[in-house]
């Protein structure tokens, strides 16, 4: 390893020889900057202090060998972008320039990230682990130092403001099997699923906390200290006035909040409802290396009916609100992902299924009035599902009445995924098994109505009075 002193004086030298670059932009690009003989003096720096060994994302091979690329050092670092500005005349921090530069030249290459920007509101310091997953939050300034090149915020108005985003709620993890990709958002990419389907097992458990919808407003690729790929143009906003201080208004351009909030007095609550169901997910998950059928089919199951609720919430716009071509559609969705839980590998399918799924169902709540509207609700989205896989359209009903249909049956699928968790064996039993025989009161106050209780009394969702 180099001197360090050595390459941060190469960069304030380079910096000092920018403002000697005619002031047009467009003619001082990456690649006519390596042009010039003072580059060499800054790549030898960068060869020495970084050496190939270590930081090989740093190089590229040129006319057979291999050298600091232009690529990295200008473009991916800004310093390309410092150099233009300062041939422009603006004065920079050459000190801190020179600071990120060498941070970003000697760090180890980050993992890339998947980082999910959710459209709730959560406190400040919200840091809480979802697997291998963390939801949390960041200050502005944290989300700054995680650029390359932190000073550039100030220098060039026009990017992303980081207040926009200070305290918005981040799904982020590690994502090994993806390269490094820094094109742009990955929102509708071609490399596997969509990512609430992708990334199910961080937000179930938030969607399962809360009845308010749950949305994924961005996805984005970051690399710490290397690229931060959180784009204005992708984060949705809104218009907030203020009063200022002499009476006038003022218009800024806040994030665009919508409806899962958390407060300050929840997130112990949150935090603990997260840990537990979390905990049960992946018991069931862990069935998938079982050499017994039924913990894979039941792991499989999971999966599939957290993906079909997961996938309904994305295409709800509020509570009463789906586009019309779509509410059947999504009865479709719901329908799924009560049957993947509900049936059972021994069921007969040729005959009485959705029967036996209304049973199974209602099995899971207490009293005698719920398990008659969760029966009643089941049965009605089994009618819409059936009509619409067979090309009717529901025209029995106004659309308020579908929409709040369609909403009551969304708040069900998501009660008894939380149920079923909660209840379900991780070993060769059967949960189907232990519904079908709730109607015997002593097995039913063991085997049901006592794991529940002890859940919601322990660890309750955000709702725990609904059902």
């Amino acid at each position: 390893m180099g001197d360090n002193r050595e390459l941060r004086q190469a960069v304030i030298g380079w910096l000092r020889h920018a403002r000697t670059l005619p002031p047009i932009p467009q003619l001082i690009t990456d690649a006519a900057l390596t042009t010039r003989p003072e580059w060499e003096t800054l790549s030898n720096a960068v060869a020495q202090t970084a050496p190939i060994a270590d930081h090989r994302d740093l190089y590229a091979k040129s006319d057979g060998d291999w050298l600091p690329a232009s690529r990295a050092l200008l473009g991916q670092s800004g310093l390309g972008t410092v150099t233009r500005l300062v041939a422009r005349g603006v004065q920079v921090p050459e000190e801190e320039v020179a600071d990120s530069f060498l941070a970003f030249c000697t760090r180890p290459a980050p993992a890339v990230e998947s980082w999910l920007l959710l459209n709730g509101d959560l406190p400040k310091g919200t840091r809480i682990p979802l697997g291998r997953y963390t939801l949390q939050t960041f200050t502005a300034d944290e989300l700054r130092q995680m650029d390359p090149m932190p000073a550039l915020h100030t220098l060039q108005p026009g990017g992303l403001d980081h207040r926009l985003l200070a305290g918005a709620p981040f799904i982020h993890a590690p994502d090994p099997d993806r390269a490094s990709d820094r094109s742009s958002t990955h929102w509708f990419d071609n490399v596997g699923p969509r990512p609430e389907a992708r990334h199910w097992r961080a937000l179930l458990p938030l969607l399962l906390w809360s009845p308010e919808l749950l949305h994924i407003d961005a996805v984005f690729n970051v690399e710490r200290g290397r690229y931060l790929g959180l784009h204005q143009h992708h984060v949705p906003t809104t218009i907030q006035i203020y009063e200022d201080c002499s009476g006038g208004q003022e218009e800024v351009e806040v994030r665009a909040v919508r409806c899962f909030d958390v407060t300050p007095a929840e997130l112990p609550r949150l935090q603990a409802f997260c840990t537990a169901v979390t905990a049960k997910i992946d018991a069931v998950m862990d069935g998938t290396t079982s050499d017994s059928s039924l913990p894979k089919k039941r792991a499989k199951r999971l999966e599939r009916a957290a993906r079909h609720l997961l996938q309904a919430y994305q295409r709800t716009h509020s509570d009463y609100s789906v586009w019309e071509q779509e509410a059947d559609e999504l009865h479709l969705d719901y329908v799924i992902a009560l049957e993947a839980l509900m049936a059972s590998p021994k069921d007969d399918h040729a005959a009485g299924i959705s029967q036996r799924i209304r049973s199974r169902a209602a099995a899971l709540f207490s009293t005698p009035p719920a398990r008659e509207r969760v029966e009643t609700l089941v049965q009605e989205a089994y009618s819409a599902r059936s009509r619409y896989v067979h090309g009717d359209v529901l025209k029995d009903r106004g659309e308020g009445e579908k929409q709040a249909s369609l909403r009551a049956v969304r708040l069900l699928a998501r009660e008894v995924i939380l149920r079923w968790l909660v209840l379900t064996p991780y070993d060769t039993e059967d949960l189907a098994t232990l519904l079908d025989a709730a109607a015997d009161g002593t097995r039913r106050e063991r085997t049901i109505e006592e794991p529940l209780r002890a859940f919601f009394t322990t660890t309750p969702p955000q709702d725990s009075n609904q059902l």
